[in-house]
């Protein structure tokens, strides 16, 4: 394994240091004091889609028959696009992790489309991400009221009536889910059957029956909105089912939606990562600033938080790597995000024992980053979770 950030990497990864310090920390901030998300309107996502982000990494239908057509060389080099996209998102959440995630674009169902998805799907749902007109967004919306770390437990019900599909639930904590265009909405066509009765839809936005929206109030991460919705009666057409009825004989539909978050938790974890790097950066300059580095027990505690955020930052990128290398990673997905998490929290935690009363007052950086870091525990799955995944792993229990 090499690590080793190279000049095609080092070039973007210092522009975007450049946008995180002149342009994402600042909104990121101003969302935090408000405690709103940033609006769609915000010039800054217009200059994204400006500069050519928000895009999908779908090539288009004539790519994809480009990619089908010419043959595989044997000799080619390995991909490095998972441990790029790490880098490159643990730099962003230094700065701050709640605009990443705000930022326009397919999000969380992406990987799920383009594995699972029909052409004409690809070409209807991801179509509009390959050069945005403006800025727009996609969901993937799993959670419920009584459904979170239990991804099996989804109440949402689908039943088929002739070319289309009724679906009934609720869903709750679904990043941008009211200005996304469409949301990939998992359900299941009987509770009793656990997870192989689930299914994928995609719902668009203004389908009757999509609404009862409400945006959640959370203690940190306010720059992106968190939204609960509910499906009435909600009817969608065949066509909108994720690879159509014949992916589903093999039970693809959990399994599908695992991948995304197998694919998400090292992108978890490098954003937890990023955010325990900036509050040890911040401890750091005030414990100097304060004269506290003569104290030994200050030095210890800022090097093991050090020590312990590259540990993190390694274990995430040998998930990254793996997946580059198209090998399982399954037990590195889980591990980097259960340390990366735990150490984020930390960093945050010794930040805030620094400070002292300081960090009362509720204005300085680390203080938010506190707030923010908390999430990263929970979100695609819980510290518990990712440690019953790997004991299960760890023994041979099956799926």
């Amino acid at each position: 394994m090499n690590f080793e950030i190279d000049a095609a990497i080092q070039g973007p990864l210092a522009a975007l240091r450049e946008r995180g310090r002149d342009e994402a920390r600042p909104i990121g901030l101003e969302a935090d004091r408000l405690g709103r998300p940033i609006p769609v309107d915000d010039p800054y996502f217009a200059k994204l889609v400006a500069r050519g982000e928000g895009r999908t990494r779908w090539r288009g239908p004539d790519g994809e028959r480009k990619a089908r057509s010419k043959p595989k060389s044997t000799g080619s080099r390995p991909s490095r696009r998972t441990v790029k996209t790490l880098l490159f998102v643990e730099e962003l959440a230094y700065w701050d992790r709640g605009v990443v995630v705000a930022n326009p674009g397919v999000g969380l169902p992406e990987a799920n489309v383009i594995a699972m998805g029909t052409d004409e799907q690809k070409e209807r749902f991801l179509g509009p991400f390959l050069t945005p007109d403006r800025p727009r967004w996609a969901c993937f919306a799993m959670t419920e009221p009584g459904a979170g770390s239990d991804a099996a437990a989804i109440q949402t019900a689908a039943q088929k009536d002739g070319d289309h599909w009724i679906l009934n639930g609720a869903k709750c904590f679904i990043g941008n889910a009211t200005r996304s265009d469409w949301i990939l909405a998992q359900a299941t066509v009987d509770p009793s059957q656990g997870r192989d009765a689930q299914r994928a839809f995609f719902i668009e936005q203004g389908t009757p029956g999509l609404g009862g929206f409400r945006i959640e109030k959370k203690m940190g991460l306010k720059a992106y909105e968190s939204t609960s919705f509910t499906l009435q009666d909600c009817r969608i057409p065949d066509a909108n089912l994720l690879g159509g009825e014949a992916r589903y004989e093999k039970r693809d539909g959990f399994k599908g939606a695992m991948k995304a978050f197998n694919a998400g938790r090292p992108i978890v974890a490098a954003n937890a990562v990023g955010i325990g790097r900036a509050a040890l950066d911040e401890a750091l300059a005030f414990a100097r600033e304060h004269d506290r580095l003569a104290d030994a027990r200050v030095r210890d505690r800022l090097e093991r938080a050090a020590r312990k955020l590259k540990v993190a930052r390694l274990l995430c990128l040998k998930a990254g790597w793996l997946a580059d290398q198209e090998k399982s990673n399954i037990i590195e997905a889980s591990m980097s995000k259960l340390v990366a998490a735990q150490v984020g929290q930390e960093a945050t935690s010794l930040g805030m024992e620094l400070l002292g009363t300081v960090g009362a007052r509720g204005d300085h950086l680390i203080e938010k980053l506190y707030r923010d870091v908390k999430a990263l525990d929970m979100v695609e799955g819980t510290g518990q979770i990712q440690r019953i995944i790997m004991a299960r792993k760890l023994v041979g229990l099956p799926r």
